[in-house]
């Protein structure tokens, strides 16, 4: 029977002996590899799902009450939300294409005309203003302002966080709804839009008292004007929070809340 030499060096210099005998090129490969895979899900890449789906997309998957007036009315006809979402092959992360849209969007150039807004607690907002007869004939002379008996649509635009009337996907918004025939307004918070902060109150995600006094204030000024509105991002949360508030009695005609945090904590 052959009998085996038995070394007296520890199992930890044996594996360290071991180590060295790999090449650094194979580590350099594997650094890489979990690099990439950290990456990966880092930035919520989905191009490895799209690649076994051919880039086909995924359908649409919604959460809604089919009996009630809402999906009758809108999604049902919508036919976007019935169909399927494929995003460029390079740009399957939702990270990357809200940095592409931010360096390379090309946003439309927007002429808005600012309205400064003051609250009750010295607070200072800036509305910054896209009509639709400025989109559609902007050689013509102008006018400050909407007129009070104008009945076209006015929709009220709320950022998400760190965002103003100057960011690239606001004016893209702005500019297809003027576009369309209504008046656009965005909201820009308080110490954004280039307006400094004037009281010792500063805008978040649950304060609702802005929006509130933004929304009276046009319906007042604009009564004949249906009013809408659309929050994005934590301007969402805002917006929902409000139309909870505020239930049947706001002067709202109709909302949409695009991208809203349902978790603040996770989102921070």
């Amino acid at each position: 029977m052959d009998c085996f030499e038995l070394s007296s060096e520890s199992p930890y210099e044996l594996l360290l002996k071991v180590a060295f005998l790999i090449p650094i090129s194979h580590y350099f490969l594997g650094s890489l590899f979990l690099l990439s895979v950290f990456l990966y899900n880092f930035i919520e890449m989905y191009f490895i799902q799209e690649l076994f789906t051919g880039f086909r997309g995924k359908p649409v998957s919604l959460t809604f009450n089919s009996c009630c007036d809402l999906y009758q009315e809108v999604v049902s006809k919508c036919k976007t939300l019935n169909g399927r979402f494929s995003s460029t092959p390079w740009l399957c992360s939702p990270h990357l294409q809200t940095a592409f849209l931010q360096f390379f969007g090309r946003a439309p150039a927007c002429s808005y005309r600012r309205q400064i807004f003051q609250l009750s607690d010295g607070g200072t907002i800036a509305l910054d203003w896209l009509r639709n007869i400025d989109v559609k004939k902007p050689s013509i002379e102008r006018f400050d302002g909407v007129q009070s008996d104008d009945k076209s649509p006015i929709v009220l635009v709320i950022p998400g966080l760190t965002s103003d009337s100057d960011s690239a996907y606001i004016k893209h918004l702005a500019f297809k709804m003027a576009k369309r025939g209504w008046n656009v307004v965005v909201s820009n918070h308080r110490g954004l839009g280039g307006v400094s902060v004037t009281s010792d109150c500063f805008y978040n995600a649950g304060w609702t008292e802005d929006a509130r006094r933004v929304i009276d204030h046009l319906h007042t000024q604009y009564p004949q004007a249906p009013l809408f509105t659309v929050g994005l991002s934590i301007g969402a949360n805002v917006l929902v929070k409000y139309l909870g508030e505020e239930g049947a009695n706001t002067a709202i005609v109709g909302a949409a809340a695009i991208c809203s945090p349902w978790d603040l904590l996770v989102s921070i």
